[in-house]
């Protein structure tokens, strides 16, 4: 796998923008050269310098500072979020489609439910009972989207307990524990983290989106999509002030798409 990932001129293109978005945000406090979140008034609106490489905002603050911080709060925020929502939809997709029957039935129904409602609704009924903050954001990120991911799950498990393999196993007398825990969940692994490695994209864009709404981000934390929300006043004075965090979350999106399109066309069949 690891050689057929470095053969493939995208995912290696992909890889390393995603180890560049890592190293600024694991880094940042030796990057940065300011505080991100030191207020000077007499700094308002101030000009790129050798003291603050991009300017400042409308508080003074430094840009450039906020900006590398802001690496390390939007995938503080997206990875920990797919990463909760790959445990909870890898197990309620794959116990669902392996036990079946009503079960499942009743698991599609709950499904359905919750996919009839749009997450951004589900996200503001949530943030407006448990308030602002990252983790109510979190929380209300891994309740309005599990339901999504576990359908992907349970589709994959279902084309995977059909095959040969699994009905020997189960001939030779493996427990469902081990058939899933050993076999399937092997067995579906790759492609899974082709759907969740281009789903950090996505989670990301989510994040930043309700961030630019003003949803669950306090005002002031260097969150790039809290950026663009605080810069949309000033979009025709001071446009660089959109400008610079929606790059970044275009460079870290489009490298973390570029590397999961590149890991789907590693791991997927070879058409004949």
């Amino acid at each position: 796998m690891v050689k057929k990932i470095l053969k493939n001129k995208q995912a290696v293109l992909g890889l390393l923008m995603i180890l560049v978005i890592a190293f600024i945000a694991i880094f940042a406090p030796f990057i940065a050269v300011n505080h991100p979140e030191e207020i000077d008034p007499a700094e308002k609106f101030a000009e790129a310098s050798l003291k603050y490489p991009l300017g400042t905002d409308q508080l003074g603050r430094c840009i450039f500072s906020r900006l590398i911080y802001g690496a390390r709060y939007s995938l503080g925020i997206a990875v920990p979020v797919l990463f909760i929502l790959a445990v909870v939809s890898i197990l309620t997709g794959t116990i669902s489609a392996y036990i079946g029957g009503g079960f499942d039935r009743v698991f599609t129904v709950i499904c359905d439910i919750f996919m009839s409602f749009p997450p951004l609704l589900v996200v503001l009924s949530l943030v407006g009972a448990l308030g602002q903050g990252i983790f109510n954001i979190m929380v209300a990120a891994v309740f309005s989207m599990w339901v999504w991911f576990a359908k992907v799950v349970r589709s994959y498990v279902l084309l995977e307990k059909k095959k040969g393999y699994i009905i020997a196993a189960k001939i030779a007398g493996c427990s469902d524990i081990k058939i899933i825990a050993l076999h399937i969940i092997p067995n579906i692994l790759p492609s899974l983290l082709v759907y969740f490695s281009t789903g950090i994209a996505g989670m990301m864009l989510m994040i930043s989106g309700f961030s630019f709404l003003g949803l669950g981000i306090e005002a002031g934390v260097p969150e790039w999509g809290a950026m663009l929300s605080s810069g949309k006043a000033y979009l025709y004075s001071r446009p660089l002030l959109l400008i610079y965090p929606g790059i970044c979350i275009l460079f870290t999106a489009a490298g973390f798409n570029l590397f999961g399109e590149a890991l789907r066309d590693i791991v997927s069949p070879e058409e004949v």
